[in-house]
């Protein structure tokens, strides 16, 4: 009982530390992109900084591997494995470069972090043809910009024993449509400290793992379900992999 009784005052802390930073830096994550995306490097230090903060202040520190396959002068499809609201300050310190992220609508409803996330994000309703079309139009656009984009193909959080959900089309469609390369993006160890299905927390360690990239030069939409499936068995079989160690 005790135990459970510190694990809701520490959750309850981490709130509190995930939110503030935010409120001091929205400023300075915000002003830098909105004037010009060629800001960005600024808006991400920024970003940085809040997750540093977060850090200190919890316990609850994030490492990035491999990021030497990470060309900063390239455009990416960034796709990750989705397991819990750490997944947000995992992000900037598994990629560094920055990037757009397709993100669920309901998302941009939560006070504050919705605020300042939308300027990093294009937010889409699943559920309507009409929004999903709109939102592989944006990405289209931003990758044309040189703007990485970051898409969790699994669409919705993990929640069962399974390493990874079964993945959607729409972020390799996208890779073939506009022939950019795709990292797979492993994070790690979160549901350790993020129970499936429970908002508690404990301190600890997320490691993220960026994978090779994927070449799509020169595929065709009929070679559309072979690359999501061969992701899809790249990224569980690394997941199985870092399970056993």
């Amino acid at each position: 009982m005790i135990k459970r009784i510190i694990q809701y005052i520490y959750t309850g802390w981490c709130a509190f530390a995930f939110v503030v930073p935010m409120l001091v830096f929205a400023l300075p994550m915000v002003i830098p992109i909105v004037i010009s995306r060629k800001l960005d490097n600024i808006t991400y230090f920024f970003i940085r900084v809040w997750v540093y903060i977060f850090s200190l202040l919890t316990g609850i520190w994030f490492i990035g591997h491999n990021k030497k396959v990470v060309d900063r002068k390239k455009s990416y499809i960034f796709v990750i494995n989705h397991t819990s609201f750490l997944d947000a300050p995992a992000i900037p310190i598994a990629i560094p470069s920055s990037l757009v992220a397709l993100g669920k609508k309901e998302l941009s409803k939560i006070p504050v972090f919705g605020w300042i996330t939308g300027r990093f994000a294009v937010w889409v309703d699943r559920s309507d043809t009409e929004s999903r079309k709109e939102g592989s139009k944006r990405l289209k656009e931003l990758l044309s910009g040189g703007t990485s984009v970051l898409v969790a193909p699994e669409g919705t959080r993990n929640n069962t024993d399974e390493p990874l959900l079964p993945f959607r089309y729409g972020p390799f469609r996208l890779a073939i449509e506009s022939q950019i390369p795709i990292i797979p993006v492993i994070i790690h160890d979160a549901g350790k400290l993020m129970k499936r299905g429970s908002l508690l927390l404990r301190p600890g360690v997320v490691h993220s793992y960026c994978l090779p990239e994927i070449s799509v030069e020169g595929l065709t939409e009929d070679d559309l379900d072979n690359l999501t499936q061969s992701t899809y068995e790249l990224m569980r079989n690394k997941i199985i992999e870092l399970d056993k160690g």
